[in-house]
């Protein structure tokens, strides 16, 4: 137990973390537009002004976990328009592949009791180019490259500040703050620091959900030159800052004069100290009071050297007196804390693993640890509006999730990308769990636990996908999820020290959300799914979620095989539980039973003879089935197809013998429903160590699956496996309905299509969560199969290797997206030279998904949420 471990056990030093957004303008939450333009309701330009009424953004911010005040960096170079408090970014509309940050940050390290952490951010010295990267963004197609801040030429001859922010606790409320700004350019070059301590507003709304009071708290400059937190329901602190900063004070309110004209409102609105510092207005306060407060420092600095800043947060108690010498142990705190980080990764890495991918690792553990985010939203309080505001438009009463009216988020949650998702998806949010597991599992099982609580899971079963539309539909991953991390815990326990309540409580929840899937997605109640897009966007060659006139809908391979997998992982929980409550063994039995009835609908749809796995391709592919009953199957391959791989479980003897009653029913349907034991694996046919094989696939077909999935001319790229086949880059894939032609080309990295907005695209590049469950269940075949299964790997190659030797070299050609090649570059930074530069190239981004030819990083940057997936292959690289 490392220093660091021992404070998980403590919730005290949970309070304070990096939970401020880094954005929130543009979000649902913020908007109260009557057609739910939400990208033009609150802009970037209207975000310094605006008061957010469902939480807060910034720069490098931390915030206590019910974000009430928050402490974050704001910069400004003397020759912006603007002050740079907050992340400039591109709207879906203003994208040429939809929304898109077009700032350079970098999460470097922390640690899961944010004990310590550190960040980049790097600023331009020449005004920041925010017209040039709309105007050029705007100009370009779908077609085009997105225009890049690079682009710009702005960080020619490196006039840049290298800006790192880190943070170390003293205790669990005394907060350090180190802000280190490097010159990287030639020439000596000024700057303006402000960090910036402010309040989220909870008192102009009224009484409220999420447990703050709504009486106003304030920040006052005290004779002594620190600023003391008053009225706070977090109790007082004071904020001290090293040397002689100019205090800036206004209220966190809106500036009505400049967004609405009206001139009603604080004197000192919101954006008060920007006005100041930026145009020399009387807009702060000369009282030095208000709800938001900045340390303004300005510094010039030689080419080469670098310039200090240092703050000290912290909890005073009843007294209100702070530290008399709060610099004197400063430097003392920071060594010791970084000391402990290092110590606490030191028994996370595995040991035979190289010194770079230790630092990938450890910076992808940092990205999912600085992605976490106070989240609120109370979808009956923001149709309604606030007691104290204009009602909102009537039409937003029968808009977007108005059917979630039970819904109220107030917490920290692991955000996919606090920028470009700086809202929760329902399968994400699994993935991040597993890769979380491995640092601090009982934040994983608390964030699991949490999708599934009622004030999040609609009444009817269903859980919530993503804030655009919850009533949407993300693949059933939850269940794999909960598994995977119990038994990842169970690895590092000792025997009998087994989180049987968490697996209980998860279980019982997903039984309800199970249930929805079957009554609400199984149209014919054929075992066949129909989910919609399930959160692959644009890889159908139509939208996935049209509804067809009459009786028509889709068939999904990968729809019907998300729900074999659930059933499996549904049994496979039901068995660990049975083994010390025989009441799970009857579950255990219905989810088998469940997983069979789907695994022969999925070959023989309702007993016509036509199934979704085609004889003559030896692939699985959707198909529409139509009001007269005839089918048009769609003989595109893609990642469709492949995930009927994920479906697959592997019983020990032992485990069955444990459970005879579950035992005897696997032999009964073998005797009784011949027609659907015939359709999966001889589940009765021992394998390795008398191993037991459940699967939709039999060895035949997953060799054919894996003839195309391991063919570089088809799924095969140099980092893992692409969504779609490349065999349609030069041949795309038409098919035509009522008279319509529709579409499907190979494009590897950027999409071509708008369907979804176009911000992500599955037509060919490299997604790490499907590309994990891939190797996980190459992994699992194996443990059955054994040696003596092998197939052609490359295809083409002639050379003959096994599953787990398949799924090391897949999990190799991942990992390699991140770490050196044998020129020194890392692959997820393309050919841009700027990326492969002493500054830049050890900082790692890890993106939404990947170019299928060379890896290149597309897509939303900081996605480390499921991307972070890579720390645990590279865990399970060296796992014995």
């Amino acid at each position: 137990m490392t220093t660091e471990h021992h404070r998980l056990e403590d919730p005290a030093w949970r309070q304070w973390g990096p939970y401020v957004s880094d954005r929130q303008w543009g979000t649902v939450r913020e908007d109260y537009s009557a057609n739910g333009d939400a990208w033009n309701y609150t802009t970037h330009d209207m975000a310094r002004s605006y008061t957010f009424r469902w939480g807060e953004e910034g720069i490098a911010g931390i915030s206590d976990d019910m974000q009430q005040l928050c402490l974050g960096l704001v910069l400004w170079n003397g020759k912006d328009p603007i002050l740079k408090e907050r992340y400039f970014g591109l709207t879906n509309a203003e994208g040429n592949h939809g929304e898109d940050v077009k700032e350079l940050y970098y999460y470097l390290d922390n640690t899961p009791s944010h004990s310590y952490q550190r960040m980049l951010y790097k600023y331009p010295q020449a005004a920041y180019p925010y017209e040039q990267l709309l105007s050029e963004n705007r100009r370009r197609s779908r077609l085009d490259p997105e225009f890049e801040l690079l682009d710009t030429g702005i960080f020619d001859a490196d006039r840049y500040f290298d800006v790192f922010v880190e943070y170390a606790k003293a205790g669990p409320q005394d907060i350090l703050m180190t802000i280190t700004v490097h010159n990287r350019g030639p020439e000596a070059a000024a700057l303006h620091v402000l960090p910036t301590l402010w309040f989220r507003n909870t008192w102009v709304f009224g009484d409220d959900s999420d447990g703050v009071p709504n009486y106003r708290p304030s920040l006052i400059l005290q004779p002594d030159k620190t600023v003391s937190v008053e009225d706070s329901a977090l109790g007082r602190y004071v904020l001290h800052a090293e040397g002689n900063p100019e205090w800036l004070f206004c209220e966190n309110e809106t500036n009505m004069a400049r967004l609405y004209d009206t001139h009603t409102g604080s004197r000192y609105p919101k954006d008060g100290i920007h006005d100041h510092v930026v145009y020399g207005t009387d807009t702060v306060n000369p009282a030095h009071t208000g709800t938001k407060a900045a340390a303004h420092y300005q510094v010039t600095i030689e080419p080469g050297s670098s310039a200090v800043v240092r703050l000290r947060l912290e909890a005073t108690g009843q007294t209100g007196t702070g530290l008399t010498a709060p610099f004197a142990n400063f430097d003392t705190i920071f060594n010791k804390r970084k000391e402990e980080a290092d110590e606490f990764y030191a028994q996370i890495h595995p040991g035979e693993a190289t010194p770079d991918e230790r630092l990938v690792q450890r910076q992808a553990f940092a990205g999912m640890l600085w992605s976490k985010q106070y989240y609120y939203y109370d979808v009956s309080r923001w149709l309604a509006g606030d007691e104290n505001s204009p009602p909102p438009p009537p039409e937003r009463l029968h808009g977007r999730n108005h059917t979630w009216l039970q819904l109220i988020n107030a917490g920290v949650i692991s955000m996919p990308d606090k920028w470009e998702y700086p809202w929760y998806a329902a399968w994400d949010w699994a993935f991040h769990c597993v890769t979380l597991s491995l640092i601090d599992p009982g934040l994983a099982k608390q964030q699991l636990m949490m999708l599934t609580n009622e004030w999040f899971m609609h009444p009817n079963g269903q859980l919530p996908a993503y804030e655009w539309n919850f009533s949407d539909v993300n693949p059933p991953v939850q269940a794999w999820a909960a598994w995977r991390i119990y038994h990842l815990e169970l690895e590092r326990k000792p025997p009998g020290d087994e989180d049987l309540t968490f697996l209980r409580g998860i279980f019982h929840k997903l039984m309800l959300n199970f249930t929805w899937w079957v009554n609400r997605k199984d149209e014919s109640g054929n075992n066949i799914f129909e989910g919609g897009f399930l959160g692959l966007d644009n890889i159908g060659v139509f939208d996935r979620n049209t509804i067809f006139p009459g009786n028509s809908h889709l068939e999904q391979a990968d729809g019907t095989s998300w729900m074999a997998m659930y059933a499996l992982n549904m049994m496979r929980i039901a068995l660990e539980l049975a083994r010390h409550d025989s009441v799970y063994d009857e579950m255990a039995t219905k989810f088998f039973d469940h997983f069979l009835y789907i695994a022969g609908a999925i070959t023989n749809i309702g007993n016509s003879n036509v199934g979704l796995w085609d004889e003559e391709d030896a692939f699985f592919y959707d198909q529409l089935r139509l009001d007269d009953g005839s089918v048009q199957r769609m003989r595109v391959r893609t990642l469709v197809g492949l995930i009927p791989m994920f479906a697959v479980e592997v019983l020990d003897d032992e485990l069955l013998q444990a459970n005879p009653a579950f035992a005897q029913r696997m032999a009964w349907f073998q005797g009784h429903r011949p027609d659907l034991y015939n359709q999966v694996s001889r589940y009765t046919e021992k394998g390795v160590d008398e191993k037991r094989l459940l699967s939709l696939l039999r060895g035949f077909r997953l060799k054919a699956l894996l003839s195309k999935a391991l063919d570089e001319r088809e799924f095969l790229s140099p980092h893992g496996i692409r969504a779609v086949s490349k065999v349609y880059k030069d041949n795309p894939y038409e098919f035509t309905l009522n008279g319509t032609t529709f579409r499907l080309t190979y494009t590897p990295a950027e999409s071509d299509s708008g369907m979804f907005g176009g911000n992500s695209n599955w037509r060919g590049p490299v997604w790490m969560p499907v590309n994990y469950l891939l190797v996980e269940s190459l992994d699992r075949f194996y443990h059955y199969f054994g040696d003596s299964f092998t197939v052609e790997y490359p295809v083409g190659s002639g050379q003959q290797i096994t599953l787990t030797q398949v799924a090391h070299e897949l999990s190799n050609r991942l990992i390699s997206l991140f770490t050196l090649d044998a020129n020194g570059k890392r692959p997820v930074f393309g050919q841009h030279a700027k990326y492969q530069d002493p500054h830049f190239r050890d900082h790692v981004l890890f993106y939404e998904y990947f170019d299928g030819d060379n890896g290149r990083g597309v897509g939303a940057s900081h996605q480390t949420g499921w991307t972070g997936l890579v720390a645990e292959l590279i865990n399970r690289k060296y796992r014995k």
